[in-house]
């Protein structure tokens, strides 16, 4: 096992949880679906947080996969981490809570929710355009990367800060849009190698 893999395998095992969290909740508001209404905000949040999650994940191995493993490394990961599984747990309410709906209980976590992950993606972006520096293309992938997390905090800072559903849709919904679209293209046609993304996924820093 190299150290990038003992880290990626600390790092993983809590991204994880956020997805087997989000599991859970989808789960349990399905089983319960007849006594509390269930409607499409929270479907919504949910399949953005995953995603989100996920396209967090691939990025880190693209972007960190051959830096030297440090202490550093493993807390900076820790605390993206955590805040993704404090994200992903307020998706859904607990057992316990008393809503009739999940919509009541979105209004009341959306913002907080959104917020969280602005807040792991910034950090997430802003170590991934350190790393990028110090690679042959790096200009180019520093102008891609900050074209990617200003349309991020732009969609996802106005979904978090509205209060009006079909804008809420629009923003996220988009995101989301954005996400599978990469996910397919990905599947149909992966990057060429010749390219400056795919070259700096196959080689790592330089």
């Amino acid at each position: 096992m190299s150290a990038f893999e003992f880290f990626f395998s600390f790092y993983g095992l809590l991204l994880g949880l956020s997805v087997a969290v989000l599991a859970t909740g989808a789960a349990r508001a399905f089983k319960h679906r007849k006594t509390v209404r269930v409607g499409w905000l929270t479907p919504l949040l949910a399949v953005f947080v995953a995603l989100d999650t996920a396209t967090f994940w691939d990025a880190a191995w693209a972007n960190f996969r051959d830096l030297p493993f440090g202490y550093g490394l493993l807390v900076g990961g820790l605390v993206v981490a955590v805040i993704y599984y404090m994200a992903a747990s307020l998706v859904f309410p607990d057992e316990t809570d008393a809503a009739t709906s999940l919509d009541q209980h979105f209004w009341a976590s959306k913002r907080t929710v959104l917020i969280l992950l602005i807040l792991a993606n910034l950090l997430g972006g802003a170590a991934q355009l350190a790393v990028n520096l110090t690679r042959d293309n790096g200009q180019y992938l520093l102008g891609y990367y900050s074209v990617t997390i200003a349309i991020y905090v732009a969609l996802v800072g106005l979904a978090a800060w509205t209060k009006r559903r079909w804008l809420f849709a629009l923003t996220l919904g988009l995101h989301t849009a954005l996400y599978l679209s990469l996910a397919v293209l990905t599947v149909l046609t992966p990057p060429h190698p010749e390219t400056p993304v795919a070259q700096a996924v196959a080689e790592g820093p330089q």
